[in-house]
């Protein structure tokens, strides 16, 4: 929301002028489109930076997705780099598993097509991988893989004091991408302390009031609901 009366949306229409500046405490507003106070970005050297550091052609539009989301194009090499491109996989079997005995047809370029039928599943093992028998091409295979249903931590987390102005919640459920502040960090009100991401967009948890990082109960990566307790704040 402050980002929103700050103008990084664009100007909020009507203004607000009272409001905004009430909301706002002194921050910079940005006046006219976002973009125009932007600093140049050198596409050219950041698709020479991709190519060298994943070791293939980037486009354009590679440069522009990284200069964009860094960290979400990060997150897509990295799935690119395990998984392979599964564009061409239909969305019914990208989305959800096959039926046993399901037939699957991947054109994996023009005039190239697997054809991947399931046989079965095993049972879980004690590290949490299953193996799949199925058909490619009509040759029976054996993959091993990871079941991350099996896998999963139920993680018990504090919930924030909604009467304490200092016990910081999460605004929302997502993840925590960037911690701002450390334990014994000096704060005052309106101090950005950690970065959340949810549905790919990102959002700043800022503090209430002034004083000092008592503790902090979260880590870069964490998965969080909300109203779970982020961090506390010993208010001066």
């Amino acid at each position: 929301m402050i980002e929103y009366f700050e103008g990084r949306l664009g100007t909020p229409p009507g203004g607000f002028p009272e409001f905004r500046d009430r909301l706002l405490r002194g921050r910079p507003k940005i006046e006219g489109r976002p973009g125009a106070g932007l600093e140049p970005t050198d596409l050219p050297k950041i698709k020479k930076e991709l190519t060298k550091k994943y070791g293939k052609t980037m486009s354009t539009t590679d440069a522009i997705s990284y200069a964009l989301y860094p960290k979400v194009f990060e997150e897509f090499q990295a799935f690119l780099e395990n998984y392979g491109d599964l564009s061409t996989l239909p969305t019914r079997f990208f989305c959800g598993k096959p039926d046993v005995g399901e037939e699957c047809q991947v054109f994996i370029e023009s005039g190239k097509m697997l054809i991947v039928k399931l046989l079965a599943v095993g049972a879980v093992s004690e590290k949490g991988t299953r193996d799949v028998f199925m058909e490619l091409n009509g040759e029976s295979r054996v993959l091993t893989v990871e079941d991350r249903s099996a896998a999963v931590e139920h993680v018990s987390r504090e919930v924030a004091d909604k009467g304490n102005p200092g016990s910081v919640g999460a605004p929302l459920a997502g993840a925590v991408v960037e911690i701002r502040v450390k334990e014994g960090s000096e704060v005052k009100t309106g101090d950005p302390l950690l970065v959340m991401s949810a549905m790919k967009m990102e959002s700043s948890v800022s503090a209430q009031v002034n004083g000092k990082v008592k503790r902090i109960v979260v880590n870069q990566g964490d998965s969080v609901s909300q109203g779970d307790l982020l961090l506390e704040i010993v208010h001066q």
